[in-house]
């Protein structure tokens, strides 16, 4: 056992720095006060791959025909055509609930209850509120209500579905993460270097749920910029619903909570190292980061520009396929941003369906398994068996050097992350503890090292395709989150008995994803200790709706995303 200063845990609360922690050694993040073991063991050859990790992926292949008889850009069409169509598993949505308490419907209940005429909008936001005034039940999760708005769209909603006029969201509450603008509302980053800011205008991911009907409701709590201490500064620790001694995860960690509590049925997050995925399984959720450019990013607070991404989490995944179609697309201002070519794609492999005999996920096993407690491996292996009972074929795959992804994803996030904060460095000490370290990490390795892990990402994304091509998998399936849900109280996490820095384990397998800008997808698993933990399923780029459907099959066959906290 080594004896490390907690100051040196990007999430170790304030409280905790006066007094150092016994931990386990070789968890925490790479060491990088040197010259950085990854940057120099292997000389890259000259002008591989350009230096922008977006554009460069049109290396992989030829420039597919248009639709439309023309060529669409090479920085989206060409990787699509790379990665082959996405497999079309047939859908096997969960059916829709009735008799249910409105707090306990998802966005396919509530849609159904409302074409029904059994619930209205209104009557739902009212039912939800009440549950918002119960300090204990929110559990530090909702931030702010927004004002007026709800009521007066909720209207809207009642009279649209009277008339039938609705829209494919119509009425649904949503709840957005604070550093996702809603105009005229508050949003801060969770942090104190933003004093009073009120959004001017909304991001595009919420106004494209406005224009479907979807009524933003809450601003929920996230960590300072997304990747602060789970002891915000300014707002305090969100409480996980399924233990309040615990923390839902982060950086979503509002968003995750109000779901998990009841509070909404479907909530926005970002995901820049797993803060979709990893409060997901820490809270019995569904979550999914997409494609890397499928939902533009404006309006948007920035942490790491080339591995941000927006998603949706809700409680099934039936929920979330029914989201995202109305989320994706170029909106001309986000310069990564998927063109209609790769949507017009997608929406082909929705539409179409293929036998789960068709299909052959791949389980990954090394860096994926070696820092999980062995029931989050049970859980896993139990996931894999469930698919080999449905008539899924099941084959091994090997990501390659997933270390040295890992070491790459925390050099590139530091060092953006100082850089988007640079304007606010005078004012340092107001940042906390988690923020702190992570701004001065970004400070220490040099431009040559950060470009040298931007140049090697697109390496690394010709190797994902080609390993899912030699294994002859359509998707991927490894375990979720290494253990259940971090203690608040000295933010560890326990494998097999032995208690962790929580940051050495919780993004361990879910950040190489953002590196990669693979669509990833979070989903219920089973309980360990009465907690929470999840299955990851990983597809090729712009295999978002295929990643949902094996999600859907999984939870066709097993009960765990139907369990509520106590």
């Amino acid at each position: 056992m080594t004896t490390v200063d907690p100051a040196l845990d990007a999430d170790a609360p304030v409280s905790a720095l006066d007094e150092p922690r016994t931990i386990a050694p070789d968890t925490r993040y790479p060491d990088l006060s040197g010259p950085s073991a990854p940057s120099m063991e292997t000389l890259l050859p000259a002008a591989e791959a350009d230096l922008n990790p977006v554009l460069a992926r049109s290396r992989l292949a030829p420039l597919p025909p248009s639709p439309t008889g023309g060529t669409e850009p090479a920085h989206a069409a060409a990787f699509l055509a790379a990665c082959r169509p996405p497999v079309a598993i047939t859908a096997t949505p969960a059916p829709v609930r009735r008799g249910i308490p409105p707090h306990e419907m998802g966005v396919a209940d509530l849609l159904a209850a409302f074409g029904e005429g059994s619930l209205t909008p209104s009557s739902v936001l009212a039912a939800l509120r009440r549950r918002w005034a119960d300090r204990e039940r929110v559990g530090g999760a909702i931030l702010a209500e927004i004002a007026d708005t709800p009521d007066l769209a909720a209207a809207e909603a009642d009279e649209r579905w009277r008339t039938g006029t609705a829209r494919p969201l119509e009425g649904i509450p949503v709840a957005v993460k604070d550093i996702i603008d809603v105009a005229g509302n508050p949003i801060t980053s969770g942090s104190h270097t933003t004093g009073d800011r009120v959004a001017g205008a909304d991001a595009t991911v919420v106004a494209r749920l406005k224009a479907a009907g979807a009524i933003p409701v809450l601003i929920t709590a996230t960590t300072e910029f997304a990747c602060g201490a789970p002891n915000n500064a300014r707002y305090g620790p969100v409480t996980n619903p399924w233990h309040r001694a615990r923390w839902t995860g982060g950086s979503s960690t509002g968003s995750a909570a109000a779901l998990a509590a009841r509070l909404v049925p479907l909530a926005l997050g970002t995901d820049t190292g797993g803060s979709i995925r990893i409060p997901s399984a820490f809270c019995n959720l569904t979550g999914i980061k997409p494609t890397y450019g499928l939902v533009p990013r404006t309006g948007v607070a920035a942490l790491s520009w080339t591995l941000d991404h927006i998603g949706p989490i809700a409680r099934s995944a039936t929920d979330l396929r029914l989201v995202l179609p109305h989320l994706g697309g170029p909106d001309d201002a986000d310069p990564v941003a998927a063109p209609p070519a790769v949507l017009d794609a997608m929406s082909a492999a929705a539409s179409s369906t293929a036998p789960a005999g068709e299909l052959c996920v791949g389980v990954a096993a090394g860096w994926f398994t070696e820092a999980c407690d062995a029931g989050v491996l049970a859980a896993w292996e139990s996931t894999v068996d469930v698919l080999r009972a449905a008539g899924v074929r099941v084959a091994e795959l090997d990501f390659g050097d997933v270390a040295r992804m890992n070491d790459d994803v925390m050099l590139v996030m530091t060092s953006e992350l100082a850089s988007t904060q640079e304007a606010n460095l005078d004012r340092f000490e107001l940042f906390d503890i988690g923020t702190q370290v992570r701004i001065a990490r970004g400070f220490v390795p040099s431009a040559v090292d950060y470009l040298r892990s931007l140049r090697r990402r697109v390496l690394a994304q010709q190797a994902a395709v080609r390993a899912f091509d030699n294994a002859g998998v359509d998707l991927v399936l490894t375990p979720g989150v290494g253990a259940t849900a971090a203690r608040l109280s000295d933010v560890t996490v326990e494998v097999n008995g032995v208690r962790h820095p929580m940051q050495g384990v919780t993004g361990r397998n879910t950040g190489v994803f953002d590196y990669l800008g693979l669509p990833a997808v979070m989903a219920p698993a089973g309980f360990v200790d009465g907690l929470p933990v999840g299955v990851q399923i990983v597809g090729r780029p712009w295999a978002d709706e295929s990643c949902l459907r094996l999600a859907e099959l999984i939870q066709s066959k097993t009960p765990h995303h139907r369990a509520t906290p106590n």
